[in-house]
C-alpha cells in the first residue's frame, strides 16, 4: 500500500494547478490533505466524488476557509470518524480516524503556534490530547496505528535549514520538539528517518522569500507508526518535485 500525505494550502487552489491530474498519475492507495480550507459543499463533483476514490471530509465548524483535512482512499475503510472528541479541537476540522483490516489511520493537521502566545498553546494542549486519543485507541485494542500529516513542528537540528536562527521560532520550540520526543517514546517510529539519516531533506518552504529556489526549509510533515507495523515499512520518501503549494508531499509504502 502507498500511501500520501500532503499540506495543499487550499484544496480549490491546489485542483487549479493539477492536484487530480497528480493524483492520477500518482495512484496512491491512500492520499491524506491538511489545509483543505473547504466544506465539501463548497466543492466540485470532481473532489467530492472522485474517480476511483472515496472521501472523507473533516472541516471547521465556526470559520470558512480555515484548517481542513481530507482522505482519499481506494479501498473503503471498515470505519471513519471525525476528530478527537474534544469539542475545542473538533470545532477546527483537523482530525480524520479511518479503518483499515491492517491499521488505523490518523490524518491530522496539527496547528501552528507562530501567531501569538495563545495559539502556542492551543497547539501544545492539542499535541497533549492527541497523546490521550493515541492511549485510548490503543486501550480499545488498536495495535497498528498510522499517524500522517502536518505536524507543525522540526524535530532535530537536521530537521530545517537554519536551526539556530530558528530555535526561539513557534516550529522548533524546545517544548514542541519534546513532544515529538515523547511520541517516539511512546512507541512511534519517524518513518523516513528509517530509510534517510542525512540533511537537506523538507517539506516546507517558506513561500515570500523564494526559500524553496535555495532549499531553506523545514521538515515538518511526517508519517509515524507503530514499533509493530516496522516489518511492514518498505519505503519512506518526499516529493519536494512535486508543486502546487507551500509544502510538498511525503508518503510510505507498507507490504501486508
Amino acid at each position: 500500500m502507498r500511501l500520501i500525505s500532503w499540506n495543499v494550502n487550499g484544496v480549490r487552489a491546489a485542483a487549479r494547478k493539477g492536484l487530480l491530474e497528480w493524483m492520477s498519475k500518482e495512484s496512491p492507495d491512500v492520499l491524506c490533505l491538511q489545509e483543505t480550507k473547504a466544506s465539501p459543499d463548497q466543492l466540485p463533483e470532481e473532489l467530492t466524488d472522485p474517480k476511483g476514490y472515496q472521501v472523507s471530509w473533516d472541516w471547521p465548524k465556526l470559520k470558512k476557509g480555515y484548517s481542513g483535512v481530507a482522505t482519499f482512499t481506494k479501498k473503503a475503510p471498515l470505519d471513519q470518524s471525525r476528530g478527537m472528541g474534544v469539542e475545542k479541537f473538533d470545532q477546527e476540522g483537523r482530525t480524520l480516524v479511518t479503518v483499515y483490516p491492517e491499521f488505523t489511520l490518523l490524518n491530522v493537521y496539527f496547528p501552528n503556534g507562530k501567531k501569538n502566545e495563545e495559539r502556542l498553546k492551543y497547539k501544545m494542549d492539542f499535541y497533549a490530547a492527541f497523546l490521550k486519543t493515541l492511549s485510548r485507541l490503543r486501550a480499545e485494542g488498536t495495535k497498528n496505528l498510522v499517524i500522517c500529516g502536518d505536524v507543525n513542528t522540526a524535530h532535530k537540528d537536521i530537521d530545517l535549514a537554519r536551526p539556530k536562527e530558528n530555535r526561539k521560532v513557534s516550529g522548533f520550540l524546545p517544548q514542541e520538539c519534546a513532544w515529538l520526543d515523547e511520541l517516539l517514546a511512546d512507541g512511534f517510529i519517524d518513518t523516513f528517518r528509517e530509510f534517510e539519516k542525512g540533511g537537506g531533506h523538507y517539506s516546507w518552504w517558506d513561500m515570500q522569500s523564494r526559500a524553496r529556489e535555495r532549499n531553506v526549509g523545514w521538515r515538518i510533515d511526517y508519517f509515524f507508526i507503530s514499533q509493530s507495523l516496522r516489518p511492514h515499512l518498505k519505503d519512506a520518501f518526499i516529493l519536494p518535485e512535486v508543486l502546487g503549494s507551500d509544502h510538498c508531499p511525503v508518503g510510505i509504502e507498507l507490504s501486508f
